[in-house]
């Protein structure tokens, strides 16, 4: 049940039948009719726009439009009442059996809130994608997070999702990784060793020179770097990968496939997808113009194979390969989102750090050339993390070994505070992780504010057990028994869920779910408030069946927000310790 989307083909109907009795003119598109919630919910419970958008392609005043669409509207036994509204918005009240029939929905639909709009397409999901060069850090979790609930959302919302992990293993970082494990290696032989500058000097690489001690032995220590290094640069790279895989499972992510940069070298896959844009005719060998602000005497411009990224809405074409035949960084990159154009994906969606915002425009024309404008690519970019800890910031430095792990986080605040403070602001805005905050039992606490409404549920049925009420079939309890305006609220709100999935899965926007939670557990928290100075408002009375059609209520609205933890890998708590 979507009521939101429900009421829109009523209004939808009544627009038809307008257009079939002449008021108004053939021709006309609905597309842009909404019903939201009114801005004020003082004026009712929905609203719609549909005199507004409908007024000048029909050439009639919005108006009388409106005043015609309320009589239609209010025939229809779910509308108690159309009001005009300004210049033409029309302001819904519903019949308040329509807000029983939400709570039933909630209670015996497990699929209350899904969404079919997905319509089964394939959606790719990359996101990480740290180099493996250590274990993730707390720069990489708002990305990890943000990435895991959005792949979540989109599979609720019908699609059907593939998380990925890309493996930079084809750079030079991975060299100077072996060079480091390799260091590690000698001193777990006994060997005195000193850390230059540019390799990696924390702790977490002693145990992969001791494991790669107990692997080989001493048949590296007399080798050259030559004969060692392929070796341990493979060898190095496996154990990161299995750091990195723990530290995605201690934040409850599973990926679905883990592809490394290094299979595109040697194997012919960067030629095939640069070929692909040459016989498109979109790769030319020319010279590009200067950097902005540098001035023509101090550039040196140099022949290379440039691809026409301008022609997809780019600021400049970009190089591929230079002039001694070696690819430059984007020509893997290419490769790669060809290959996942050739994987027949409906959609892809990249997750990147804010240092790549300067990639968005040339990925997003890469993959526009590859897929011939067939496949969308959506670039999503999480903004830094701050930590801070009674009043100070938390400094990070992976290339000094100081910095903290991702593993540090969830042992001081838990897997659930993590993801869900992380999902509380949108993705590219800067975002502060106070320990004390997040850990603190407050309303300005999201997490524990939702999860407080969640706990505060399940004592609801608890002490309703105690009392010898029956909760086994809440559904079918007589619900016209919880109409006070703050329970029609509750429910109100909780009616939300379905249109609040659809638009943060169109947005790729995760954090509307934990906003709106916290909204929906504000509602619940009210109501529970209001108990106290209005025993007709608590759950639990003498009554038993006001008692049932009360704690129906707030169990739907617990149904509502598990499904919402679990869309960003919470678990609900059924108690607060």
């Amino acid at each position: 049940m979507n009521l939101f989307a429900d009421i829109r083909a009523l209004v939808l109907d009544c627009l038809e039948a307008m257009t079939a009795e002449g008021v108004l003119p053939g021709g006309l598109s609905f597309d842009n009719v909404t019903v939201e919630p009114p801005r004020d919910a003082a004026h009712g419970d929905m609203a719609t726009n549909a005199a507004m958008v409908l007024a000048k392609p029909a050439g009639a005043k919005p108006r009388e439009i409106a005043e015609t669409l309320a009589a239609r509207l209010v025939a229809d036994g779910r509308v108690a009442s159309a009001d005009v509204a300004g210049p033409g918005f029309l302001n819904l009240r519903l019949a308040v059996d329509v807000w029983g029939e939400v709570v039933r929905a909630a209670l015996t639909d497990p699929a209350f809130g899904r969404s079919d709009m997905g319509a089964g397409k394939s959606v790719n999901v990359e996101y990480v994608s740290a180099n493996p060069t250590g274990p993730l850090h707390v720069g990489h979790t708002r990305g990890a997070i943000f990435g895991d609930a959005l792949a979540s959302l989109l599979d609720y919302a019908g699609f059907k999702v593939t998380r990925e992990y890309y493996i930079n293993d084809g750079g030079g970082q991975v060299d100077v990784l072996a060079r480091s494990v390799y260091l590690r290696y000698l001193e777990a032989h006994g060997q005195e060793v000193t850390f230059e500058d540019g390799t990696y000097p924390g702790d977490y690489l002693i145990a992969a020179g001791e494991a790669l001690k107990a692997k080989v032995g001493d048949a590296y220590l007399e080798q050259n770097e030559a004969e060692w290094l392929p070796h341990v640069r493979t060898f190095a790279t496996e154990a990161m990968m299995d750091l990195i895989r723990a530290d995605l499972a201690s934040l409850g992510i599973k990926m679905d496939v883990f592809f490394s940069e290094k299979s595109l070298y040697g194997t012919g896959r960067i030629e095939q997808a640069i070929e692909d844009l040459k016989s498109k005719d979109l790769i030319y060998w020319g010279t590009l113009k200067p950097p902005k602000g540098k001035a023509a005497e101090d550039w040196k411009p140099r022949e290379q194979w440039l691809f026409k990224s301008t022609e997809f809405g780019d600021d400049e074409d970009r190089p591929v390969q230079k002039g001694d035949g070696a690819w430059t960084y984007f020509a893997p990159d290419i490769a790669y989102h060809f290959d996942k154009v050739s994987r027949g994906f409906d959609a892809l969606v990249d997750v990147f750090g804010a240092d790549h915002t300067g990639y968005v425009k040339r990925m997003k024309a890469a993959v526009a050339a590859l897929s011939e404008n067939r496949v969308p690519l959506d670039i999503k970019l999480a903004q830094i993390v701050r930590l801070f800890k009674n009043g100070e910031e938390f400094k990070m430095s992976k290339r000094a070994g100081t910095f903290i792990t991702v593993q540090d986080l969830v042992d001081e605040v838990g897997k659930d505070v993590a993801r869900f403070i992380m999902l509380t602001r949108k993705n590219d805005t800067p975002f502060d992780f106070d320990f004390d905050k997040v850990t603190e039992q407050s309303k300005d606490n999201p997490v524990f504010y939702v999860q407080y409404a969640h706990a505060r549920v399940h004592s609801v049925l608890r002490k309703a057990a105690e009392a010898g009420i029956d909760t086994s079939d809440l559904a079918a309890a007589d619900l016209t028994l919880a109409t006070h305006e703050a329970e029609i609220a509750l429910a109100a709100k909780a009616a939300e869920w379905p249109r609040v999935v659809e638009i943060a899965a169109r947005t790729n926007e995760p954090h509307r779910i934990a906003l709106y939670l916290y909204d929906l557990a504000s509602e619940l928290h009210g109501l529970w408030n209001r108990g106290n100075d209005d025993l007709s408002l608590r759950f639990i009375q003498d009554d038993v069946a006001a008692s049932q059609a009360k704690i129906a209520l707030i169990r739907a609205v617990s149904v509502v927000i598990s499904h919402g933890l679990g869309i960003l890998g919470v678990t609900p708590a059924e108690e607060m310790r």
